[in-house]
């Protein structure tokens, strides 16, 4: 769920100016999976722009004392969210770690990148929530290592009923900054979009997977 609406509406302005966000009803792009989407986020954008990156720093920082308290460490899912974990970790004035899709396969095979003591309290930090899969991924890997975690903050969602049903059967709270509904209202009320492409862009998100442009 969003923190709030407002958080969610500016959330979505910023980052549709430096089009870390792109809607292109009319001319889908093609994810990983195969899917058809009328929209494109890589959040990693917003490292390059330092007003936008310390807004999103602050805003998410403020959040995590206000919904966990202080945790004993922040966590970053790689790689996605490893920069803008770093940076809300040292506005906390806290220890950062991050966690990998998966063990290395040589070295010391670590999943978990950096210093964690059994027992101590973790907020997961993340960039972007589609199904949720590698995020909770990430918080397994967390929990195996015997570490509380109190939650997960993230950018933004799109909102899938798949990643709402995915946390609650790991019983894991997730708050995000912004949303999919919020950023196409932002949207509209910007003329980034007209009605009908908001009405296209709500059918694909209600059933991305058999979703047509056409």
């Amino acid at each position: 769920m969003i923190f709030d609406k407002q958080t969610a509406k500016k959330t979505a302005e910023v980052l549709l100016n430096i089009n870390a966000i792109k809607l292109q009803p009319n001319d889908p792009f093609t994810w990983a999976s195969g899917w058809k989407s009328p929209i494109y986020c890589d959040n990693r954008i917003i490292l390059s722009f330092p007003p936008i990156r310390n807004y999103i720093r602050e805003t998410m920082a403020k959040q995590i004392e206000l919904l966990y308290g202080k945790p004993d460490v922040i966590a970053g899912v790689a790689t996605g969210a490893i920069g803008i974990g770093i940076l809300v970790a040292e506005y906390l004035g806290l220890p950062f770690i991050y966690v990998r899709p998966e063990a290395k396969g040589h070295g010391r095979q670590n999943q978990i990148e950096g210093f964690i003591e059994k027992g101590q309290s973790v907020v997961v930090v993340e960039d972007l929530i589609s199904t949720g899969k590698s995020s909770l991924n990430a918080v397994r890997a967390l929990k195996q290592a015997e570490v509380n975690v109190k939650g997960m903050v993230a950018i933004f969602s799109y909102g899938f009923e798949v990643a709402t049903n995915n946390f609650k059967d790991e019983n894991v709270t997730l708050h995000t900054l912004g949303n999919y509904e919020n950023l196409l209202e932002q949207a509209l009320d910007t003329n980034y979009i007209t009605s009908k492409e908001q009405d296209i862009l709500a059918l694909w998100n209600a059933n991305p997977s058999e979703w047509n442009a056409n």
